[in-house]
């Protein structure tokens, strides 16, 4: 044996995350390597006991192809996920046999996270995941553990890559749920307002914009007028034979002035609160607004979160083909014995790149270049020399 490989999947879900698995898997298992599976991403590595009498079923597990083969063409991850930070686990985490040694309101696990990959034999850890998870990698990578990182968020936002797995799926689901909901819209003459996730970048709501699944949209790195929204907005709708217009939300656009909108005040270890309700407030106002436009005339919405919907189910075929050549990439870079690196495409290529770039810049909607801000929808200029999906982590 040559030596032994691990994989985790940490934050949201996404379509794609299980054939990456299976992927890097058969091709380690034929290279020679052992193959474990982390469970419910960095938290299977923090609750691990080293007591091999006890059932650590629920934290790690070996991987082989029979296993992967089966959950190979699905969706999620049959590894499970978890927010959890190792650097950063609150007191209430802690498991129960380091609750002695670990007793601050926030603790720094890492060297429990680096004995239990010692316990485990783990030569080489490939954690899949966004800028989150993959910023701990980074961490233990600057601790001297060899590391290998694979871009993986629907939001496509991790910096130094072109494409991050769960995007394409994200954007089609988004198009084919907008013409779904077409009909309804259609039949009541009504505004159609549909949330889509995007925390600090636009991506979600700006490629189905693009494509004509929207008339508007309004991102993150843009604060709107919402008085210029509903404007556009009634002109959509009156220039629609089918009087009807749709209007995209990310769910970290803002109003001008304003601040996100948040579901509760609750916080995961990354610090982020759950967002969650301005696809609601743009409804409301829209409605509100409409008689100013409208002839004194009301024009109800339909209003829809996307949410988790397009997150779930079977991949695409670019989140089937693209997880499949970065669990190669991963490998190919391990038997060159060489760490430290993200797997990416850019421009049209696959790539690696230093790993820390996941923490050193953003990763954002270029407005500049993309976005028209009087207008709230994307611009329409040469696309000539541009890669698949138009706007990159460059762009």
């Amino acid at each position: 044996m040559k030596g032994t490989i691990a994989i985790l999947t940490g934050g949201g879900d996404v379509p794609g995350l299980n054939p990456a698995i299976r992927a890097i898997t058969i091709r380690a298992r034929r290279e020679g390597y052992k193959v474990i599976g982390l469970r419910r991403g960095w938290a299977g590595l923090v609750e691990m006991t080293q007591n091999p009498k006890d059932d650590n079923s629920n934290n790690y597990i070996e991987l082989t192809q029979t296993l992967v083969n089966r959950v190979g063409r699905t969706g999620g991850t049959f590894l499970h996920s978890s927010r959890t930070r190792p650097s950063h686990l609150p007191k209430a985490s802690v498991p129960e046999h380091h609750k002695d040694s670990y007793k601050e309101e926030f603790n720094d696990m890492t060297k429990v996270v680096l004995d239990n990959l010692a316990y485990l034999g783990v030569d080489y850890l490939i954690p899949i995941g966004g800028d989150d998870t993959l910023s701990y990698g980074v961490r233990l990578y600057k601790e001297g553990f060899k590391v290998i990182a694979i871009p993986k968020t629907m939001d496509n936002d991790v910096p130094g890559t072109d494409y991050c797995i769960g995007f394409s799926t994200c954007i089609t689901r988004t198009i084919n749920m907008t013409n779904t909901l077409r009909t309804s819209a259609g039949s009541h003459e009504r505004f159609l307002v549909l949330e889509v996730f995007g925390r600090y970048a636009g991506f979600t709501a700006m490629l189905p914009t693009m494509a004509g699944a929207a008339n508007r949209c309004v991102i993150p790195e843009f604060q709107f007028d919402i008085d210029n929204l509903t404007e556009y907005m009634v002109q959509d709708r009156f220039e629609n034979p089918s009087n009807y217009s749709v209007v995209l939300v990310s769910e970290g656009a803002t109003f001008k002035g304003g601040d996100m909108v948040f579901k509760d005040g609750e916080k995961d270890q990354f610090g982020h609160a759950k967002l969650g309700g301005i696809g609601d407030l743009v409804s409301d106002r829209l409605k509100m607004l409409s008689p100013k436009y409208n002839n004194g005339k009301r024009i109800n919405v339909i209003n829809q979160k996307l949410g988790y919907l397009v997150r779930g189910g079977d991949p695409d075929a670019v989140d089937s083909i693209v997880p499949m050549a970065y669990g190669n990439l991963a490998l190919d870079l391990i038997l060159k014995g060489i760490h430290g690196r993200l797997v990416v495409l850019k421009n049209g290529r696959y790539d690696n790149v230093p790993i820390d770039v996941v923490v050193g810049k953003s990763k954002l909607v270029n407005i500049n270049k993309f976005y028209n801000t009087e207008r709230l929808r994307p611009f329409y200029n040469s696309f000539e020399m541009n890669p698949l999906f138009i706007m990159t982590s460059e762009g």
